[in-house]
C-alpha cells in the first residue's frame, strides 16, 4: 500500500525534534522507504528536515538525497560540510553521486571529491562529470559486471563474484576483449550449464543493443522502451565499454521529457515547478501570452476588415467564436497525435499515407459539424444561403487547421525544434488569424459579396 504523509506523523516528528529525541526519530523512520522519508522531509521546514537528515545513517540519507525536491536538497547540502557530503556520496552509485556533485559550486565540488574515501569511486565520479548531463555518458553508472572473452567459465565466475560486490543489481554480464571493447553479453543460463573449462568466447551472445556516450538521453530512452531493456551498455568512440544505464534512470528521463512537453503544449517556455517563485513562473508563462496577444490583435484587424460583410449578414459574426474553438481543437488534436508519433518512433517524417488519413478524419468530422451547424442555422435564422456559406467555410477552416496541425510539428522536428511547442498556443492562435480570413473569404465568395 502506498505511504501517505499524515498530520499526526508530522506532529510526532516535530515534537521529537524539539525535544531532541534522536532515538525516537530513528525508530519512527527506520522502517520507511527512502522515498517516503523524502516526502516527509518535503513537508517540514528546512531546519527540521536538516535535523532529521543528520540524525539518520548515511546509508539511508544518501538515497533520500536523490528523492528530495531540488530546493530542499540544495538547502540541506549547503548545511553539510564537504566531508559530510562525501560520506553521503560514498554510499551512492557513481551516476547518482555525479548528479549531486554537479549541483555544487566548483570550490565545494573539489573539496567533496578530495574527501571521498574510495579512490576508484572518486575517479569514476570525476570521469562522469565530463559528460553532458543530457547524454548517455551523463546518465550512465560505472557499476557493472564484465568478463573477458578469453577467460574460461571458472575464472569468469570467480571474477564476477568480486565485481558483483560493488553492483547493487546485476542486470547483464557484458563480454569484452583484451582492449575492453564490448563484444557481447553472457547468458546466466549458459554460464550455469556449461563446463567450467569452456571458453567464454565460445558461448557468449554477440548480438546486443548498446549506445554511445554522446547519444542523447531521449534516444536512449526510446531504444530501451522499444526493446524492453532493463539496462543498456555504453561505449566510447573506440567501442570500449565504459558504463551502463539502468531503467530507473530512464524512467526519470521519460518523466522529465513528458513534463517539458506538457509545459510547452501549455505555452510555458521554461522548465518550472509549482514551488518556483512568482517571478520565475511569470517569466516562463508571459512570452507566449504576449505572442498570443499580438496574433489576436492581427485577428481583430481581419474582423475589422470584414465589418461591411457581417453588417449585411450579421449571423456570420455570431459563429466566429465557434469557428475559432473548433479549428483550434482540430489543430491541437492533429498536432498532438503527430507529436506522440514522433516521440514514440511510430512516425519519423512526413508520410502521404498518414497525412491523407488525418485529412480524411478531419473531413468527416468537419462534414458532421457543418451539417449540424447548417441545420441549427436554418431553424434559428431561416437564412439558408448564409447557413450554407457558414457550413462550407467551417469545413474549409477545419481542413486548414488539420493541415497546419499535422505539418507544423513535422517541420519543427525536421529542423531540430521540439514539436511539442506546436500542440498549444501556437496552433490555436495561428488558426484564429488564418481561420477567420478563410471563413470570411469563402463566405463572401458564396454570398457574392
Amino acid at each position: 500500500m502506498e505511504f501517505k504523509v499524515s498530520k499526526d506523523l508530522i506532529q510526532q516528528l516535530e515534537e521529537h525534534i524539539v525535544n531532541k529525541n534522536d532515538k525516537e526519530l530513528e525508530v519512527l523512520l527506520n522502517d520507511l522507504h527512502h522515498a517516503d522519508i523524502a516526502e516527509i522531509l518535503d513537508e517540514l521546514d528546512f531546519d527540521e528536515a536538516t535535523y532529521i537528515f543528520k540524525v539518520l545513517d548515511s546509508d539511508k540519507t544518501a538515497e533520500i538525497l536523490l528523492e528530495l525536491e531540488d530546493d530542499l536538497r540544495e538547502n540541506i547540502l549547503s548545511r553539510l560540510s564537504p566531508k559530510e557530503i562525501a560520506e553521503e556520496l560514498d554510499e551512492l552509485e557513481t551516476n547518482d553521486a555525479a548528479d549531486i556533485i554537479a549541483e555544487l559550486s566548483q570550490e565545494i565540488k573539489a573539496e567533496v571529491i578530495s574527501e571521498l574515501i574510495d579512490v576508484e569511486h572518486a575517479k569514476d565520479i570525476v570521469d562522469l562529470l565530463r559528460y553532458d548531463e543530457n547524454s548517455a555518458g551523463g546518465l550512465m553508472g560505472k557499476e557493472l559486471v564484465k568478463v573477458n572473452e578469453n577467460w574460461n567459465v571458472l575464472t569468469c565466475v570467480k571474477e564476477m563474484r568480486i565485481q558483483a560486490e560493488n553492483v547493487s543489481r546485476v542486470h547483464s554480464i557484458y563480454v569484452v576483449d583484451d582492449e575492453n571493447r564490448l563484444k557481447g553479453r553472457l547468458s546466466l543460463k549458459d554460464l550455469l550449464t556449461t563446463s567450467t573449462k569452456t571458453q567464454i568466447g565460445d558461448i557468449y551472445i554477440r548480438k546486443l543493443n548498446f549506445v554511445n556516450v554522446d547519444t542523447e538521453d531521449v534516444e536512449v530512452a526510446r531504444i530501451m522502451q522499444k526493446y524492453d531493456l532493463e539496462a543498456i551498455p555504453v561505449v566510447d568512440e573506440l567501442g570500449r565499454l565504459v558504463g551502463r544505464i539502468t531503467i530507473d534512470d530512464i524512467v526519470d528521463v521519460i518523466k522529465d521529457e513528458a513534463d517539458k512537453d506538457y509545459q510547452l503544449a501549455a505555452g510555458i517556455t521554461q522548465d518550472v515547478e509549482s514551488n518556483d517563485s512568482v517571478l520565475e513562473l511569470t517569466k516562463a508563462r508571459l512570452p507566449w501570452l504576449l505572442i498570443g496577444m499580438v496574433i489576436e490583435i492581427v485577428a481583430s484587424f481581419v474582423l475589422k476588415g470584414n465589418e461591411a460583410t457581417f453588417q449585411k449578414y450579421s449571423t456570420l459574426i455570431i459563429f466566429v467564436p465557434l469557428l475559432s474553438a473548433t479549428a483550434g481543437n482540430i489543430g491541437v488534436q492533429a498536432s498532438a497525435i503527430v507529436v506522440q508519433g514522433l516521440a514514440n518512433g511510430t512516425l519519423k517524417e512526413f508520410s502521404r499515407g498518414y497525412f491523407s488519413k488525418e485529412i480524411s478524419v478531419s473531413m468527416i468530422s468537419g462534414t458532421i459539424i457543418s451539417l449540424l451547424l447548417l441545420g441549427y442555422h436554418s431553424v434559428m435564422y431561416q437564412q439558408y444561403l448564409v447557413g450554407i456559406a457558414i457550413s462550407i467555410s467551417m469545413i474549409v477552416v477545419i481542413l486548414f487547421a488539420a493541415t497546419l496541425g499535422t505539418l507544423v510539428p513535422l517541420f519543427l522536428h525536421k529542423n531540430k525544434i521540439d514539436p511539442a511547442i506546436a500542440t498549444g498556443p501556437f496552433i490555436t492562435t495561428t488558426n484564429d488569424v488564418f481561420g477567420i480570413m478563410l471563413y470570411f473569404g469563402v463566405a463572401k465568395m458564396i454570398l457574392g459579396f
